[in-house]
Order: C-alpha cells, then structure tokens, then sequence
C-alpha cells in the first residue's frame, strides 16, 4: 500500500470543537471500513493497516476494542512493531497510571499540531476498551486523535462516544469488519445516518 502525501495530507486536519455533536462535526466522507474475511486474518489485517499509517511520525492513532480480551491481543500483537510507540488503557488501572498515559498521548497531538513529525520517527498509538474511556464528565478532556480503529463493529451510542472522545475532527474512523458482521454495519448506518465507505486499497487515497 502506498503512502505518498501522507504527511501533506494528515496535516491538513482541522482541530475539533466540544461544542459540536458527536456525529455532526465529523466528515461522513472520512469514515470507513475494512473488510476482513475471516476472524482469524483479523489480526494480520490490522498489522498490515499499520504498517503503513503507522510509519507516519508521530501520528496519533486510537484503537477502541470492545473487550479487555482483544485489547490483550491486540496490544500482544503490535507490542514488538518498531515504528509505533504503544500505551493502553483498561479499566482497573490506577489513577496515576491513567492520568500519566493520558497526558503523554496529549502531548503527542499538541506537538503534531505545533510542528507536525520533525524530531520524532515513531507515531503514538493508544489501545483502549470502552469501559476506559476518558470521561468528559471528569474533566478529562478530548485526545485528538488523527485516526481511530474500530476493532470491531461498534453500535451507534458507542461509535458516538468514541468519535466525540477521542477523533478530532477532519479525522479518519475506520471500522474493522468481518463477515458476520455486515448485518451490524447495515445497522450503524441507519443509526448515523449516512453510509460508510469501503477503505480503498491503496491508503494513500484517504490520507
């Protein structure tokens, strides 16, 4: 997959606004899905997707899973990829831990904002389940992300929640979707009320 203008591109992201919706201020033309044939090409899939957003210096990206199972592989899995730099959160974490990992992911999108990849090789990925989202509620405010993976299909009340928490805005959702799981996508549509693109082959074309 190629990644020509990837840089260009990503930096031409505008900053997100809590004072919008959470579906509304997003670009339904930047939200898509990645079909996977089989459950167990799941994983390689998502290595391959990396292997080339991920080689953006110090690009932000999110991972949302629905459980602490696949967060676990996941995180076992891209735990060795050499151009990204991997944090998680779950949900029995103390305090200290998650404010720490929180404000390192903050700094990451203020330096991308400020001056884009210069000093930095590795993008910063953070894994997350969704009983450890950053609560707005607490005080914790928006991370920023350039692109957010749904792990799997999620409904319309959690995609919502993961796009105002953590894409900012101009950002790229993807949807990771295996066979079963067409019926849910279907389902997501009519919730949001527009339709989610096919991820073209060659990345570049929507970075």
């Amino acid at each position: 997959m190629a990644n020509e203008g990837l840089g260009e591109l990503l930096g031409q992201f505008p900053q997100s606004s809590a004072s919008q919706s959470p579906i509304s201020s997003f670009d339904p033309g930047r939200h898509f899905y990645l079909a996977v044939d089989r459950h167990q090409f799941k994983m390689e899939t998502l290595v391959d997707l990396l292997g080339v957003v991920g080689r953006s210096p110090r690009l932000p990206i999110v991972i949302c899973c629905s459980s602490r199972d696949d967060l676990d592989s996941v995180c076992a899995t891209l735990s060795s990829v050499s151009h990204i730099s991997l944090s998680y959160l779950y949900s029995d974490q103390s305090d200290a831990e998650r404010a720490s990992i929180l404000n390192k992911f903050r700094k990451t999108t203020a330096q991308w904002n400020s001056d884009g990849a210069e000093g930095q090789l590795q993008s910063h990925l953070l894994v997350v389940t969704d009983a450890s989202l950053p609560m707005i509620s607490s005080a914790e405010t928006q991370l920023q992300a350039r692109i957010l993976i749904n792990f799997e299909v999620p409904t319309k009340e959690t995609y919502a929640r993961r796009m105002s928490t953590f894409l900012a805005a101009g950002g790229i959702a993807i949807s990771m979707v295996v066979g079963g799981e067409v019926v849910a996508l279907k389902a997501l549509e009519e919730g949001i009320g527009f339709s989610i693109k096919d991820m073209p082959i060659h990345i570049s074309e929507i970075l």
